[in-house]
């Protein structure tokens, strides 16, 4: 076995030893060509010619690789995984001193056996860039543009763009790390970042959009759905330099958007989308655990809620399916059909004594106790193992009909996308992005809307397509629409709500620009830790100024052990100011102790007779919170800011914002800084001129300054405007102890 797949696996930030490094050789830079073959082979050797004419033939050297046929790196991989690599028949080579306009043409050579020839043009940078388009003004300074190409076609563009004194960069989608962005350098490519999201600056969630706030007042948009990569004054501190890919015209557009934060985002939205109002039970608490795997278990946990006296207005079942075909309920019985063919709930048996005796049932249940229910998604025909029954029934159908992302196979013919990410690796993936193939997909989910009852789907796991020269059903390649999957996908399943008669509610991890328009986000999977919540508050805020409305997080951490006490009642705090309040955990295989995120299992391990008071307060206050978030929601949508709004919309040129990133609006009348460090016991914020009252006291302050004020753990930093407070004081004091 000989390999060379010249584009890789199509992993954003890794490079496979079997393939072309850079994927587009460049004039000037080294070449490295590399191949996986069986472990016992001897030598691998490269024949290849430029321009026709033969070159000296060149040994491959060995080379180790991980599991995942990534480069070892020397530090993040296991060792143990560096050990499996060395014995596992990685070769490469590196050239040097390619011209441009080349043509390589190569191919390897083992003992006994051959690849087929590959073909690269040589690129090279030169100055100017014919296909870049501005509208809204020229910002592109003289002499700072270039493109990269081969003589025929351009591969990227790169320009920079003047970065005045005191100007902040902010947005680009959902960003961990922090507010500001000057400074640094990003892309904008959709990515599973299990966990580290704002140690690794890499995102589910990214958008080639940003404010440039302070000064004048601006910002731009990067009109593309291919990867563009961002120095943000890293390199040259008053440049702002931007190198995009872009398709066989060599073409790409900006635009600027000139005004305040409001403005800037309002222009953006009327162009890409904008939030779709929601229900306003999307604001009561979203509660969920992983382990909940079973009909007894999920009542059992809502039983909890109501003895705790803990309101609950959303609850979403992860492990509810057959793990296999993400349509049916696990244990159910029934015969297998065309899989193009939906099912209804007569076609179904629940065994009394399987996980799921009566979906429709315990779904009707929950809706008597007002909570509404929502099922876990994954895009994929899962091909691990070998399918059998309806699942086999299914991937045949999905060939059949053409429904599916496509790749090149070695003969140049097409052949089904095979997932290569680590999580449901070599599934099929259905083309969502195209409307027939996306109503072929949520059909054969119609069932659980319109008979389970079903109100939602946790839309998870966007990110898995890979690759630039995937195929879609209309002819484009994944190298423009690989990002634009994840808002297809939230799309596809909020059309099926809404074919239902119900409101187009989606719970995503993943998305791009357009996902404003489709649903309510989370922020993807994280470890219980303090850097871990401040990296989730900076993702909202982040989200929020990129047009994200409905935004929140697994508060108090997903992965791993527990939270401390301390950081669950300051994560509560919070969530109960952000558009969306939520709780969830990892599976854990049912070990003990149990690691769900519910505050009475918090309780229990931690033996902290505060946890369960505590939490139960500011679920309550959320409740009480729920008519003005739906009003400030109303408002928001309409006028296209956000609901959790950073105090730079209000404040451009104010310095204190940027010294207190971690503060909020939270609607018009609400400011929100909520104690993120372990051991506070005071919390500091900035408040804007004007008369505030605190919240939680009722006292009345002078805003203009910094303020400080004691916060136990039963409290938050919230003040609210004075003019507001008649209104609002009954959620704070519903008793009217205070006035």
């Amino acid at each position: 076995m000989i390999r060379h797949r010249p584009f890789g696996s199509g992993h954003p930030y890794s490079v496979d030893t079997e393939q072309r490094s850079p994927v587009d050789p460049v004039a000037g830079e080294p070449l490295t060509l590399g191949v996986r073959s069986s472990p016992a082979g001897e030598y691998v050797e490269l024949e290849w010619e430029l321009d026709g004419v033969p070159q000296p033939v060149r040994a491959l050297a060995r080379v180790a690789r991980s599991s995942r046929g990534q480069l070892v790196d020397g530090g993040h991989l296991a060792s143990a995984q560096a050990r499996l690599a060395r014995a596992a028949g990685g070769w490469q080579v590196v050239l040097d001193d390619l011209t441009a306009g080349q043509l390589l043409r190569y191919r390897f050579r083992a003992p006994g056996e051959s690849t087929r020839w590959f073909e690269a043009r040589v690129n090279a940078w030169s100055a100017g860039a014919d296909g870049l388009r501005e509208t809204g003004g020229t910002r592109v300074r003289t002499g700072s543009r270039s493109a990269l190409g081969d003589g025929s076609a351009t591969r990227r563009i790169r320009f920079a763009l003047p970065l005045a004194p005191g100007e902040r960069v902010v947005g680009f989608g959902e960003r961990y790390d922090r507010l500001d962005q000057r400074g640094t350098s990003l892309d904008s490519v959709v990515f599973e970042q299990y966990k580290n999201q704002g140690a690794e600056r890499k995102t589910y969630l990214p958008m080639p959009f940003a404010h440039v706030v302070g000064g004048t007042g601006w910002g731009f948009h990067v009109r593309t759905s291919r990867r563009v990569w961002f120095d943000v004054g890293a390199s040259s501190p008053d440049e702002l330099w931007i190198e995009a890919e872009t398709g066989d015209d060599g073409a790409l557009e900006i635009a600027y958007l000139d005004g305040t934060p409001r403005e800037v985002l309002a222009a953006f939205l009327a162009e890409v989308g904008a939030a779709e109002e929601l229900p306003e039970w999307v604001f009561g608490l979203w509660a969920s655990g992983n382990e909940w795997n079973t009909q007894a278990e999920v009542l059992r946990q809502a039983d909890a809620h109501r003895d705790h006296e803990i309101p609950v207005g959303n609850l979403v079942i992860e492990a509810w399916s057959d793990e296999s075909t993400f349509t049916q309920w696990r244990d159910a019985r029934s015969a297998v059909r065309d899989g193009a063919e939906p099912k209804r709930l007569a076609d179904f048996e629940f065994p009394e004594e399987g996980a799921w005796p009566d979906p429709k049932g315990m779904t009707d249940e929950l809706h008597r106790r007002g909570i509404r229910l929502h099922l876990w998604q994954i895009p994929l025909v899962k091909m691990r193992p070998h399918p059998t029954g309806q699942l086999a029934a299914d991937a045949e159908a999905a060939i059949r009909d053409d429904v599916l992302i496509r790749e090149p196979a070695p003969d140049g013919r097409l052949r089904p996308y095979r997932n290569r990410g680590w999580w449901f690796p070599l599934g099929l993936m259905p083309d969502l992005t195209d409307e027939r193939a996306a109503q072929w997909w949520t059909e054969k989910r119609r069932y659980l809307v319109e008979e389970v009852g079903v109100d939602g789907f946790k839309t998870d796991g966007g990110e898995h397509a890979w690759g630039r020269e995937l195929v879609y059903l209309d002819g484009r390649r994944g190298d423009e629409k690989n990002n634009t999957f994840p808002v297809a996908y939230a799309k596809a399943y909020g059309d099926l709500l809404r074919r239902a008669g119900k409101a187009p509610v989606t719970f995503s991890r993943a998305g791009f620009t357009g996902s404003q328009a489709h649903g309510a986000f989370w922020a993807g999977d994280e470890n219980s830790t303090w850097e871990a919540f401040r990296w989730s508050l900076f993702a909202g805020l982040n989200a929020a100024a990129s047009g994200i409305v409905y935004w929140g997080w697994d508060l108090g951490g997903f992965s791993g052990e527990i939270p401390s006490p301390e950081l669950y009642l300051r994560s509560a705090a919070a969530a109960a100011f952000v558009p969306i309040m939520q709780y969830h955990s990892e599976f854990n295989h049912h070990r003990s102790p149990s690691r769900d995120r519910t505050p009475w299992n918090i309780a229990e391990r931690t033996g902290d007779e505060r946890v369960i008071p505590v939490f139960r307060a500011f679920a309550q206050l959320r409740e009480r919170l729920v008519p003005y978030l739906a009003a400030e929601a109303r408002h928001a949508v309409a006028v296209r800011e956000p609901l959790m709004r950073p105090l730079f919309f209000d404040h451009p040129d104010e310095t204190a914002v940027w010294e207190h990133p971690l503060q909020w609006m939270l609607g018009d009348a609400l400011l929100v800084a909520p104690v993120t460090e372990e051991g506070a016991t005071t919390a500091t914020a900035w408040l804007p001129e004007g008369r505030w009252v605190d919240a939680f006291t009722g006292a009345e302050i002078e805003g203009g300054a910094v303020v400080e004020r004691a916060t136990g753990w039963h409290e938050a930093p919230v003040w609210v405007r004075a003019e507001r407070w008649a209104e609002l004081a009954p959620v704070f004091a519903p008793d009217g102890e205070r006035g």
